[in-house]
């Protein structure tokens, strides 16, 4: 079992915090780091509820100091340390310009030595896409599309797409991520997020929301993305779970029968002292223990 620490950016997101949560996350095993993406935090009492939330607010995810822009967090931090992975959980991909986010994303895998993974989303707040000036109704089908174009600028020495959104000809993106690809795990929950990672993603990391019973909800929703990856003609063994919600050896067991291949946890410590000591003891109880599963 690969082990993650999520909500990364947003618990640690001054430089020297963040800088030594990598630093311990990468002494203590951890594969990966991971960040969300929220370029706005709408505020307003009429708000559409966030349903990653209890209450339906954003405020707590923000609490410590924002939502730092997670590509920008992670080069930062890439150049602090040698081993550990970065992911995005979830990067909402409709709100970005492909091509610049193309370009973006190489560039940081090259930096880093192809340690990035990109997990994306559709999002679910009308709002942000109003304050980028994107349409929220067609979110879905821009993300299709925009994953096409983004993979052909990575793997093709020279591109031309002609689709609805995204249209280019004869062109070359350069850097180039260092495996000329950077693995694409596909976050959500609904019909539209599994047949998406059926049929684009490397891997799947599905959202299981509060009041949810993950030992419920994640063995459907793992048995929905293989049944659909084969019908699909792809390989379902060759796609990549990563999930929340285990902080024992015997509740990642249970993931690991589900299939799941990465776990993430949240650091809970509030000061830089406090962090190091969890991770170190999360590190001691987790990620060596679960190692063979």
């Amino acid at each position: 079992m690969k082990w993650g620490i999520v909500f990364a950016s947003t618990g640690f997101p001054d430089p020297d915090s963040a800088v030594a949560l990598a630093q311990a996350a990468e002494r203590a095993g951890f594969e990966s780091l991971w960040a969300p993406e929220h370029v706005i935090m709408p505020k307003s009492p009429d708000a559409t509820p966030y349903r990653g939330s209890t209450d339906g607010s954003m405020a707590r995810l923000g609490r410590r100091g924002g939502i730092p822009d997670p590509l920008i967090w992670f080069a930062y931090v890439a150049g602090h340390t040698t081993r550990i992975r970065f992911g995005t959980g979830v990067l909402i991909l409709p709100e970005h310009q492909p091509a610049v986010l193309a370009k973006s994303a190489a560039t940081l895998d090259h930096l880093c030595g192809g340690r990035l993974m990109l997990g994306v989303g559709v999002g679910e707040l009308p709002e942000e896409y109003q304050a980028v000036g994107m349409n929220f109704s067609d979110r879905g089908r821009r993300m299709d599309e925009y994953i096409d174009a983004i993979r052909l600028l990575w793997r093709a020495d020279t591109a031309s797409f002609h689709g609805d959104y995204v249209r280019f000809d004869q062109v070359e993106s350069r850097p180039w991520p260092v495996r000329r690809s950077i693995p694409l795990l596909i976050g959500g929950a609904s019909d539209a997020a599994i047949r998406r990672a059926a049929i684009r993603g490397d891997g799947y990391f599905p959202f299981v929301f509060p009041g949810q019973d993950p030992l419920v909800e994640l063995p459907r929703l793992l048995g929905r993305v293989r049944a659909e990856t084969a019908a699909a003609g792809r390989d379902p063994e060759a796609m990549e779970f990563t999930a929340g919600g285990a902080r024992t050896v015997d509740e990642a067991k249970v993931y690991a029968e589900f299939g799941v291949h990465r776990l993430t946890v949240a650091v809970r410590a509030r000061t830089v002292a406090e962090m190091r000591d969890e991770v170190a003891r999360l590190g001691d109880e987790l990620v060596g223990p679960t190692a063979a599963l």
